[in-house]
């Protein structure tokens, strides 16, 4: 049976660059493509961002089953790791990964995490 995680993640990016990238890229990541027919094949996920100067902070939560949550941790660092993602335009959005990890999912966050779970 599905749970519900939380992890975060701050990234040094430039101001203009494309917020969304980072995002896309965990989808890429976790489902193969930013464009795919749900439901998403090993973890329903979203990922928040918050712009705060040079960095963007994300706030992914996904639901998957317990023995997945480690793969899915580390999808989501290797994809951030990469630091760049080129989008359907052809530009390529780059970014260095700061710090990533773990977090507890908060009480906010309860309701989307049951909607991800429940899919």
């Amino acid at each position: 049976m599905r749970q519900g995680y939380a992890h975060s993640a701050v990234l040094a990016m430039a101001p203009d660059a494309d917020d969304g990238a980072p995002g896309a890229a965990v989808t890429v990541a976790l489902c193969g493509h930013w464009e795919h027919e749900p439901p998403c094949p090993v973890a329903a996920h979203h990922t928040g961002t918050e712009r705060v100067g040079d960095e963007l902070r994300l706030r992914i939560l996904f639901a998957t089953e317990p023995y997945l949550e480690p793969r899915v941790r580390r999808d989501i660092d290797r994809a951030l790791g990469l630091g760049q993602l080129t989008g359907p335009d052809g530009a390529t959005t780059r970014w260095r990964l700061l710090r990533s990890g773990m977090r507890e999912p908060s009480p906010d966050e309860a309701a989307h995490l049951d909607r991800l779970i429940r899919g």
